[in-house]
């Protein structure tokens, strides 16, 4: 392939030049053992010997050949495990054993194009050398958290490249023999360098290094020096691609001993080693924890951060999710794939791909081949609360839970102008009677004081609607209030939204959400002012329910008849009611 570096793999001319070079040692090789076995097969027919010369046993070894069996079985067993304990714990991955590439990475365009230059780097390694005089990458680190695609992007790179991809989870290094965790990181190194020698190339994966690459500070106490001891081997080791092979060692020690006889103007020439083209990729979630060593230039000098993705970066991986997955036609439909993306802000790709996966099971379940946006959102809601529980309402229970649930619809919808109503639910889930599940039109990073408001109002929308219909309000709106002077709290003690601009959440550990409720409710001020916003939204809400008592009510009717609306069919009863209403009028 060809393109601009930063967008498209180039050719990998450097790699293909050393493999073929390899090839062709190796065909060399294999033609002077054959000549010589062709050769002495030939001095034997012509003389008359046998293949191998006969051996006659002493005397002594017949009566003692078993004990001899016995002692080197004995032996075998007790020096097995400790040869076995230092063997490098990868598995191999060789070019065309992984169908994944970069055409199958989607949603993280600019980390895409930074491993897209990091592979060109390793491919054009000798030019970039040799023609150009800079340093090619030896280590590239993937930090972020769990299930963004770290291993993922790493396979992408061996298929890419073409190169053996030696996969290894830092915790297989450790043994319980002391040293031998030393051995195993040495030996996986050494396989590293045998694979780039032989292949051109060869990419190493350490998933999880943070287990043998912690920082080394404060490390005091006895147990601690065998820690700092891998530290310290896993350093040396990503320093020693320039390591000659032991070919080269022994090729090289004999000329040194013929050089011993030369004049100085007859010295035989010595083998220039080259460095090994290995790349090592890291990955880890606590990068804070590494080693600062292990992240200076030279060993892991560029960290690419996977981040959980946007709402744009969703959509392209539900998209790419989909078109592997059976689906039914509502999901193809124009606004789908973004609807399912706003739902799930949040959620890393591996997440995204679980909830397809449950989508699936819950359309198997219900006798279907392929899901649709309610099994989607069924399994959203799974995911996150749980199994359905079977309990069954009484009359006026479910009344009660169907009416709560349609207020906080109803204010949803009539204040919360940047936000779309996902899912309007009154089946029970772990300690949830209903739910309303409620998400913005477009992502946002920010929230202004008047959206802050909505989403208060939107939490007491329960409450007003129960005490409009019912007199008074059961302990149903327990969590609803606790959400809603959490949101207060931080409005008045952190975001300077509320008569003070002085942050509660600056004085010690107080950005933590509970630290700052707690420091808003021990202020007399800051309290007197808290339960002043959640009263006057209280108000505002309930004046909103008393004005489209309707709306309420046909919400209300629609869970009472189907337990659960998703999508557009919670705006469809609200748009449909407003228009009876017109009408009327």
């Amino acid at each position: 392939m060809s393109g601009a570096v930063g967008d498209t793999i180039l050719g990998s001319a450097d790699v293909s030049r050393a493999r073929e070079r390899r090839r062709i040692i190796r065909q060399r090789r294999a033609v002077a053992i054959g000549s010589l076995t062709l050769g002495w097969l030939v001095m034997c027919d012509i003389t008359g010997r046998g293949l191998f010369p006969s051996v006659t046993m002493p005397h002594w070894f017949g009566p003692m050949a078993p004990m001899l069996i016995i002692v080197v079985l004995l032996g075998a067993v007790m020096v097995a495990p400790f040869v076995g304990a230092g063997r490098s714990p990868h598995t191999l991955i060789r070019p065309g054993e992984t169908n994944v590439g970069l055409n199958d990475v989607v949603g993280i365009d600019g980390i895409k194009a930074e491993v897209v230059r990091s592979i060109n780097l390793f491919l054009a390694h000798q030019t970039f050398r040799e023609t150009m005089g800079g340093s090619a990458r030896r280590g590239v680190l993937f930090e972020g958290p769990p299930g963004t695609g770290k291993t993922f992007v790493a396979k992408a790179m061996a298929k890419e490249a073409e190169v053996p991809f030696l996969f290894v989870s830092a915790s297989a290094f450790q043994s319980m023999y002391y040293g031998q965790t030393n051995r195993k990181i040495r030996n996986y190194f050494k396989a590293l360098r045998k694979y780039a020698r032989t292949e051109g190339g060869a990419i190493g994966f350490i998933e999880e290094i943070d287990a043998i690459g912690s920082s080394r500070r404060g490390m005091g106490s006895s147990g601690s020096e065998g820690v700092s001891g891998v530290v310290n081997e896993l350093l040396v080791q990503l320093q020693s691609f320039d390591s000659p092979s032991r070919g080269q060692r022994i090729h090289n020690a004999w000329i040194d001993f013929i050089n011993r006889y030369m004049p100085e103007g007859m010295k035989v020439s010595k083998v220039v080693i080259e460095p090994a083209n290995v790349l090592v990729v890291g990955a880890t979630n606590r990068k804070d924890d590494l080693d600062p060593a292990l992240i200076r230039p030279g060993r892991f000098d560029r960290s690419i951060y996977f981040g959980l993705p946007g709402r744009r970066a969703r959509a392209e991986i539900i998209a790419y999710y989909l078109g592997k997955k059976a689906h039914a036609l509502d999901l193809d439909e124009h606004g789908a794939v973004d609807l399912v993306a706003g739902m799930t802000f949040g959620y890393s790709p591996a997440a995204l791909e679980r909830l397809m996966d449950e989508s699936l099971v819950i359309a198997l379940t219900h006798g279907r081949s392929a899901m649709t946006m309610a099994d989607v959102s069924e399994a959203k809601m799974l995911i996150e609360l749980g199994v359905t529980d079977a309990t069954i309402y009484t009359t006026g229970e479910r009344d009660r839970v169907a009416t709560h649930e349609a207020g906080h619809a109803t204010v949803a919808y009539f204040v919360g102008q940047t936000r779309q109503l996902d899912v309007l639910s009154i089946v029970k889930r772990r300690d949830s009677l209903g739910l309303l599940q409620h998400s913005d039109v477009e992502e946002r990073f920010t929230q202004s004081s008047e959206e802050l408001h909505a989403l208060i109002q939107i939490s007491l929308g329960g409450m007003v609607a129960e005490e409009h219909w019912f007199s008074e309000a059961s302990t149903g709106p327990a969590s609803d209030l606790a959400v809603a002077t959490t949101i207060g709290a931080q409005m008045i003690g952190a975001c300077g939204m509320g008569i003070s601009l002085i942050s509660v959440a600056a004085a010690g550990d107080g950005y933590q959400v509970g630290g700052i409720v707690d420091k808003v409710l021990r202020d007399k001020a800051a309290r007197a002012e808290l339960d002043a916003l959640l009263i006057a939204s209280r108000d505002e809400a309930k004046a909103i329910v008393s004005a489209h008592p309707e709306v309420v009510e046909a919400l209300r009717d629609a869970l009472l008849e189907r337990d659960e609306l998703v999508g557009s069919e919670i705006t469809d009863v609200i748009e449909n009611s407003l228009q009876e209403i017109t009408e009327q009028q």
